[in-house]
């Protein structure tokens, strides 16, 4: 596969909606050798919601970038190899308003990408998104505004034990279509700074398909944003994986 060098961009918006799982169920979920981070005994997942501007190979100038709204479901996850333990994320599903990331992703910089069509309002602090895939299998919704704390019933006792949970994930492993490689890409942010957010209402068809996640076996937990924030995309290493090692363990 040919990489493109690394790319940069500003992150305008980085919305991280989280669920506590049952990390049992969420190890069913997942490829060997990854095993689901915990955070008070739960597993957590998600779905990162991000806008990008002026995203270009380093080398260019910001003029020649271009933008984009992008969804990515994701499981915190640990794993180990020769070289000792690791964490991040993996990623089962990445969607993007961006012609150019649909074609070119899982291509020519790594990631496969499925089109959607997004709809984002921003005022006084309030956001409300919508996104559908082209091929109707996701839908995601989100109404929410800024606070000053997290939930009370988060597994996150502060926002500055949650900031350092998901400022550790910045490796992520994209699920591709042929079942054995992994797609391997490193965020790397000039800063690392989140907000609260109260959610008035969350939706995503992925998480709510019963068949992967028993009713039951997930729940709301927290959101988070960032804004602002210059930032590159390093391709990392691929993972290959044998089609056996997919097996749902319980």
């Amino acid at each position: 596969m040919m990489r493109m060098p690394n790319i940069q961009g500003l992150i305008r918006r980085r919305l991280l909606v989280n669920y506590r799982m049952d990390p049992a169920m969420i190890q069913r979920q997942l490829p060997a050798p990854f095993r689901p981070k915990l955070q008070r005994g739960y597993a957590i997942a998600g779905i990162c919601l991000i806008r990008l501007e002026h995203i270009r190979p380093t080398f260019v100038p910001s003029a020649f970038g271009f933008s984009s709204e992008n969804a990515a479901h994701r499981i915190a996850v640990t794993w180990e190899d020769d070289t000792g333990e690791h964490e991040g994320v993996y990623i089962p599903r990445r969607d993007t308003s961006s012609l150019i990331n649909w074609i070119a992703g899982g291509r020519v910089f790594p990631g496969e990408h499925n089109h959607a069509a997004f709809e984002v309002t921003e005022q006084n602090n309030h956001i409300q998104l919508r996104m559908e895939s082209r091929d109707r299998l996701v839908k995601v919704e989100l109404s929410a505004g800024l606070s000053s704390e997290i939930p009370q019933d988060s597994c996150f006792g502060t926002i500055e034990e949650a900031s350092k949970f998901f400022e550790s994930g910045s490796l992520g492993y994209s699920a591709t279509a042929s079942k054995q490689r992994l797609d391997g890409i490193r965020l790397k942010t000039e800063e690392w700074k989140v907000e609260p957010l109260a959610v008035e209402r969350v939706f995503s068809s992925y998480f709510a398909d019963n068949s992967l996640f028993p009713a039951g076996s997930s729940f709301f937990d927290c959101a988070l944003i960032m804004r602002n924030v210059r930032h590159e995309w390093h391709a990392e290493s691929d993972l290959y994986i044998e089609p056996a090692q997919w097996a749902r363990r319980d």
